[in-house]
């Protein structure tokens, strides 16, 4: 297990320290749950109250809290990042593979960099590239010609189909299946007739892709990941889609076929994006949103409605349904107004 003095750990974070700086910490812990040992951090005002009390060896904190706080602590301008890059010091998370396993399948025309480890079970496929540091988890497929930038990570069971490329330190998270076919079909004589997707994907590089997504290769021209994009577990990307730089899309979205998202949009969980159409730099969608038409002016939209108790949503639903008549005699109604107010002028 890693551990860091404070000092180092104010260093990295460009923090200023208040404290011991010989103080020694080894895990990122909860403010309530820390003990001697541990970091933690107050991002929350409203856990403000467990700063006063807290057995963590250091915090992570905004200037306007360091008179609360009871132990050293690190002032830093935004202890969430702050958290994160500390996190990233102390992660014990294990590297998926180490070496090359006898156990793996690898093709004599792959091309394999310096310091690269394919698991147990995995495949590499013919003409296979895979650069320096690369690491390829047990029971990898990887068809065809897919090719893997330096210091990339896939997780077990996760599968790249042929031509696929990835960019340099990225992460795929398991049982995320990337290049497989868009969902593209012609219909003769009421029977669906498949068409072949003979573009792939491109993704770039810092891209980190959650446990079992889907991204489709293109139709004819290539899916296209620009770098660092974040892509939460459960979501599906469909063919010829385009995702611009620093876009984060969270849990069970989806994205439709041909759908341009541009750079440093966020799509909140259950967002759904229809085909061929697209989102303008900056836009933040929220949670179950559907967006229908393409928007062109950045902020932030909804369409999902928000729970209520049964009784007063069935309500709700039935006023949906008589929202054109309710419409339509209010305009009625503002006539005969009008009509009343000029009758009165007269």
């Amino acid at each position: 297990m890693s551990s860091f003095t404070l000092e180092q750990i104010a260093k990295r974070v460009q923090g200023r320290l208040i404290g011991k700086a010989e103080v020694s910490v080894s895990r990122v812990a909860d403010l309530r749950t820390a003990a001697k040992g541990d970091i933690s951090f107050l991002h929350n005002p409203e856990y403000a109250e467990a700063l006063a009390c807290t057995s963590a060896s250091a915090v992570l904190l905004r200037e306007d809290m360091l008179p609360r706080c009871s132990t050293n602590a690190i002032v830093v301008a935004n202890p969430y990042l702050a958290y994160a890059l500390v996190a990233q010091m102390l992660d014990i998370t294990p590297m998926p593979a180490t070496g090359i396993s006898p156990d793996a399948s690898i093709a004599a025309s792959a091309q394999i960099g310096k310091n690269v480890s394919v698991g147990a079970g995995a495949v590499i496929g013919e003409n296979v590239v895979l650069a320096d540091d690369v690491v390829i988890a047990p029971n990898c497929v990887l068809l065809n010609g897919a090719r893997i930038g330096r210091g990339s990570i896939l997780f077990p069971n996760t599968t790249i189909y042929h031509q696929v490329v990835i960019g340099e330190h990225c992460r795929v998270q398991s049982g995320t299946v990337i290049g497989s076919d868009g969902f593209g079909y012609a219909k003769q004589n009421g029977q669906w007739v498949r068409i072949p997707q003979t573009g792939t994907v491109r993704i770039g590089d810092r891209v980190e892709i959650g446990a079992n997504c889907t991204i489709d290769r293109g139709a004819l021209s290539d899916t296209v990941i620009e770098n660092g994009v974040i892509i939460d577990n459960l979501v599906h990307i469909a063919h010829n889609v385009q995702l611009g730089e620093n876009v984060a899309i969270a849990g069970c979205s989806g994205v439709a076929g041909s759908a341009i998202i541009e750079r440093n949009v966020t799509l909140a969980g259950r967002a759904s994006v229809i085909g061929h159409l697209r989102v303008c730099e900056g836009t933040h969608i929220t949670a179950c949103t559907l967006v229908t038409k393409s928007i062109m002016t950045p902020g932030v939209y909804s369409s999902g409605t928000v729970q209520q108790e049964n009784r007063e949503w069935r309500k709700s639903v039935a006023r949906f349904t008589q929202l054109d008549d309710m419409a339509r005699r209010l305009r009625a109604l503002e006539k005969q107004l009008e009509q009343l107010s000029q009758e009165k002028k007269s």
